[in-house]
């Protein structure tokens, strides 16, 4: 068989419809589009509308949450770190961070960060500067002599009934202080003037 005798199987290709090339054709004059109305016109768009009546795509419920203020992480695979070793763009010795991938073109710059995946099997060992990694990710390059460099997670922020907690905490011992200091006073008020006296009278 030679490239000139080559071909689709029978049916595979389809001719379109020209329309508008006289009443013989079956789809002059009008074009199929029947005499006058709003879809006969150009220009129309009234998918969805059904009448007046509630629209289907509005008597669903919502669903889901589309967060604008995701972060983006490039994923980079053992497989292609090693491959990128074996052509000699990365250097084995040389720490592995965004900006040695982005400058050979395996990771974008506009991310928010890498994740490193356990695809494929890794021998060179590395030191790999990443914002995650999965565990199995994490075994595979220290089992080749590597190690993967994560930043420190920050420390979870108090919720507002942390805090709550805390001001009534504080205002509790505030309050039991005054009550003890309140019990001092009263018992020394209700000594007896013939007690204070002779107390008196033994200092001098």
């Amino acid at each position: 068989m030679n490239l000139n005798e080559l071909s689709d199987n029978p049916g595979a290709r389809k001719a379109r419809t020209r329309v508008g090339r006289g009443i013989g054709s079956g789809k002059g004059k009008t074009s199929g589009r029947g005499t006058k109305g709003q879809k006969s016109r150009s220009g129309v768009s009234i998918n969805g509308f059904e009448g007046g009546q509630m629209p289907l795509y509005r008597r669903l419920p919502k669903r889901g949450f589309h967060n604008l203020f995701r972060k983006h992480f490039e994923i980079v695979n053992l497989d292609s770190l090693q491959k990128a070793v074996d052509d000699g763009k990365l250097a084995a010795k040389k720490p592995v961070d965004r900006a040695a991938l982005n400058a050979i073109g395996l990771v974008r710059d506009n991310a928010n960060g890498l994740r490193l995946l356990a695809r494929g099997e890794l021998k060179a060992a590395l030191t790999i500067h990443v914002e995650g990694a999965s565990k199995s990710a994490v075994a595979a390059v220290e089992k080749a002599g590597g190690k993967v460099v994560m930043p420190e997670a920050a420390p979870p922020k108090e919720s507002k009934k942390d805090k709550k907690a805390k001001k009534s905490k504080k205002a509790q011992k505030a309050q039991k202080a005054q009550k003890a200091e309140t019990v001092e006073d009263s018992q020394e008020d209700e000594r007896s003037p013939g007690q204070a006296g002779a107390a008196s009278e033994e200092q001098e």
